[in-house]
């Protein structure tokens, strides 16, 4: 059996992964030229489902190394407003375990770590243009002219997949009417001093009147701006650190992370064309009343790393019949970041199909067999998350309208602020927010 996967992702390259591991022959396919193309430097969320995937597909060492170069464990869930006032503070539970724990990683440094022992597997600058399926094979090919055969096609190129465009037109994304603007800045002791102490140990979401949005993020890893392992940090971890050689190829240095997000018509309506500090900008014409500091965040932001995203969303598909063409992560549900589990979702797509496709190379299950009971799962959990994502992040939400939306902020805030003064009642909304994560669940 031989695999083809389209596209270098989370997901596809986990599958890899997985695959190789199991004596499956796998290729994938990377439009990026070179290993460090693309802006991959922002913070991803990898919860304790996207642990247990990345457990089950990874050779052992490599998922320790996984593990060494994360960030520094989120302490916190915040709410605050704009003038940097506590809504909601929710501790996230510590935890020493490897796989049940959440964890904040750069996306530059999980690339390079999936990347790293693929070399015999990725293939660089192939540009996908269409598949073609003949009997009991399926031919990719590519804008360089070249083409290549396998057994099964796994389209694994993203929210804009081409794959899927040509093998089910049917399936539709659309606007949720949400852009976003994300940049971040290096951790300095300025800008280390301009949030509280909950904000730099935790995730917060920052809630503003016009359905004004911010995320922040505090990354610090645990190596310095010279790429050489910080002070204190020893025994394996800084030999998994010291002998990784994807760190050559990583980036990634202690930053500050940012996502201001509003509906389209309160933006400029060319904000997708700016770049740089035109975003900036943008960002700081947006907030005029907020707090000082979070305006000078803004400023200290480097503006090579600003870049804007119009929010997307799948809409729902019924299942299709079962092909040697199938997909996962966002080429086939793509979800808006409202609950932080788009790549997580993609690890769990590409641990389940691992598992089938052993399947059939253990001669338990056909290959048609397999993956439809692969989709079957997958559309059943990958549009329900589609679903509850938008629910979290929609421009047609009434927090965005002009005068019914201050009246639901101020509901939120003073419902939210009640929690916050209800150990137990914010106890269960913690276990209930973790639980949707992945927590003590028995499969990824």
């Amino acid at each position: 059996m031989k695999v083809l996967v389209i596209g270098g992702g989370t997901g596809g390259l986990a599958l890899a992964h997985g695959l190789k591991r199991a004596g499956i022959e796998v290729r994938v396919f990377e439009r990026d030229v070179l290993r460090t193309d693309g802006l991959h430097g922002y913070r991803i969320g990898i919860d304790p489902d996207g642990s247990r995937a990345l457990s089950g597909l990874l050779p052992p060492e490599l998922y320790a190394t996984f593990v060494a170069t994360k960030a520094r464990d989120p302490k916190y869930f915040n709410m605050v407003t704009e003038d940097l006032k506590e809504v909601l503070s929710m501790d996230i539970p510590p935890s020493t375990d490897p796989v049940e724990s959440e964890k904040s990683i750069s996306r530059m440094t999980l690339r390079q770590v999936l990347l790293t022992g693929l070399d015999d597997v990725v293939e660089f600058g192939k540009e996908f243009v269409r598949f073609e399926r003949d009997g009991d094979s399926v031919t990719a090919y590519f804008a360089d002219g070249s083409q290549a055969t396998g057994d099964l096609l796994v389209a694994a190129d993203g929210s804009g997949s081409r794959v899927r465009r040509q093998y089910l037109p049917q399936a539709k994304t659309e606007e949720t009417g949400i852009i976003a603007i994300a940049g971040k800045l290096p951790l300095t002791e300025e800008s280390a001093k301009l949030v509280p102490p909950k904000v730099f140990e935790g995730i917060t979401i920052v809630n503003a009147p016009h359905g004004l949005a911010c995320i922040i993020h505090v990354m610090e890893f645990q190596w310095d701006r010279d790429g050489k392992v910080k002070e204190g940090i020893g025994g394996n971890t800084e030999e998994l650190i010291r002998e990784w050689p994807g760190l050559q190829f990583d980036n990634t240095r202690d930053y500050i992370n940012w996502g201001l997000s509003a509906t389209a018509d309160k933006l400029p309506a060319e904000v997708m064309e700016l770049k740089g500090q035109e975003l900036v900008d943008v960002a700081l014409k947006a907030t005029p009343g907020w707090h000082p500091n979070l305006r000078r965040l803004f400023e200290l932001t480097d503006p090579g790393t600003c870049f804007p995203v119009n929010i997307w969303t799948s809409v729902p598909l019924e299942a299709w019949p079962t092909t040697r063409v199938t997909l996962l992560g966002d080429a086939i549900h793509t979800m808006t970041p409202g609950r932080g589990v788009g790549a997580n979702t993609a690890l769990r797509d590409a641990l389940l199909l691992c598992r089938k496709l052993i399947e059939v190379r253990d001669g338990r299950s056909g290959l048609i067999e397999a993956v439809g009971e692969y989709e079957k799962a997958m559309i059943e959990y990958g549009f329900d998350a589609v679903l509850k994502s938008r629910a979290q992040m929609s421009g047609s939400d009434p927090i965005h309208k002009p005068v019914v939306g201050r009246v639901v902020l101020a509901g939120m805030r003073t419902a939210m602020r009640a929690v916050n003064h209800l150990p137990p009642v914010k106890r269960r909304m913690r276990d209930s927010m973790m639980a949707y994560r992945g927590a003590d669940r028995d499969e990824a």
